[in-house]
């Protein structure tokens, strides 16, 4: 596990009740589209106002933010509303245009994380700071990468300290802009139990249609809150219109959320879960058993294709594998891309002993 020193949410001196939210447009666009979304944000359960001042687009044509001008703005709409504000940064000319104008929390980019020179020297400039930082996940699904993001800004005296998960890319068509990857989060708290993780739904949708979903799967994940992207007029917004709600569609989706807790009081409902559990326990050592079988088998196998000079690697045999199991999975309710991962764990495992096999 990752020893980081790491301040919980409610010191961070925002009024935070129950789950951090966090809202506001992608990108500041004008003063009065910052002001009006911010007023229309006031009073309800938002924690920090958001708004992008320097947008990391992927192509140079894309609008890339109003730049500082824009901190002015949010700083004022923030003031208004009652609300702290929060920004993303990307280098240490952006953390010193924020202190400047006294941005009260700053985020990191997924792009930014990705690249451990950009944030150490983020890190290098936040050094003896008292400010809130959030590390969104690298671009890539890589927890030692994001974990190495925190332990930078640690070092520097960082310890208002939370993750944002804003979902991966892939190169494969799929319904998320990026894929949620929500086992990627579980080994991060795994790693980290202490540490706050915020879910940016609006990035892993691309579109407001799945926004209810994923934020409700975050909560089910007792996820710290969320981050969501809202503008006063969405279909007009200048980046990541499809993605963005009107406040009054984010009140309803925060008011829907089914809010999940740990464990309950019921004994009754605890002497259930665990004779589940043992029985959960049982199943896994018993396959653990079968796997240490099947790859004493694969030794064999191994020893058997040196004599014959066979390679260890069958193409074949791989694909029947993977025809036949996962048409057997998808029979006892096992999704084709579970037990497609899982096999090919097997598979490479499996190899690895062949080689031991062979020696």
């Amino acid at each position: 596990m990752a020893d980081l020193t790491i301040h919980p949410l409610e010191s961070w001196g925002f009024p935070i009740k129950g789950k951090l939210v966090i809202a506001g447009p992608c990108s500041a666009e004008s003063e009065e589209q910052v002001m009006e979304t911010a007023l229309a944000l006031a009073g309800g359960p938002v924690h920090l106002l958001r708004a992008g001042i320097w947008k990391p687009r992927t192509r140079p044509d894309s609008f890339e933010g109003v730049g500082a001008k824009g901190l002015k703005w949010l700083k004022k709409a923030g003031k208004a509303a009652g609300l702290p504000v929060v920004v993303e940064a990307a280098c240490p000319e952006h953390v010193r245009q924020c202190l400047d104008h006294g941005i009260d929390a700053i985020w990191i980019g997924a792009r930014t994380t990705v690249n451990p020179f950009a944030v150490q020297a983020i890190a290098d400039s936040l050094a003896g700071v008292d400010i809130p930082v959030l590390v969104k996940n690298p671009v890539n699904p890589d927890v030692g990468l994001w974990i190495g993001a925190l332990e930078r800004l640690s070092r520097a005296g960082l310890l208002k300290l939370a993750a944002i998960h804003r979902g991966f890319s892939s190169f494969q068509k799929n319904e998320y802009r990026n894929r949620p990857h929500w086992e990627m989060v579980i080994e991060l708290r795994r790693k980290i139990p202490h540490l706050p993780v915020v879910c940016d739904p609006s990035h892993i949708c691309g579109n407001r249609t799945l926004l209810s979903e994923v934020s409700q799967t975050a909560m089910d994940l007792l996820m710290d809150g969320l981050m969501i992207e809202c503008h006063i007029d969405p279909d007009r917004a200048l980046s990541d219109a499809g993605q963005q709600l009107r406040p009054e569609r984010l009140w309803a989706l925060l008011n829907a959320l089914e809010m999940k807790k740990e464990s309950a009081a019921d004994p009754e409902f605890h002497l259930q879960i665990d004779k589940m559990r043992r029985k959960i326990d049982d199943i896994d050592f018993r396959l653990m058993r079968l796997l240490g079988e099947r790859m004493e088998i694969s030794r064999m196998i191994g020893r058997e294709k040196k004599k014959k000079k066979i390679s260890i690697l069958q193409p074949s045999r791989w694909r029947h594998i993977v025809k036949n199991r996962t048409a057997a999975g998808e029979k006892m309710n096992l999704s084709r891309a579970f037990t497609f991962d899982l096999f090919q764990k097997i598979h490479r495992e499996s190899i690895r002993n062949q080689r031991l096999g062979k020696k």
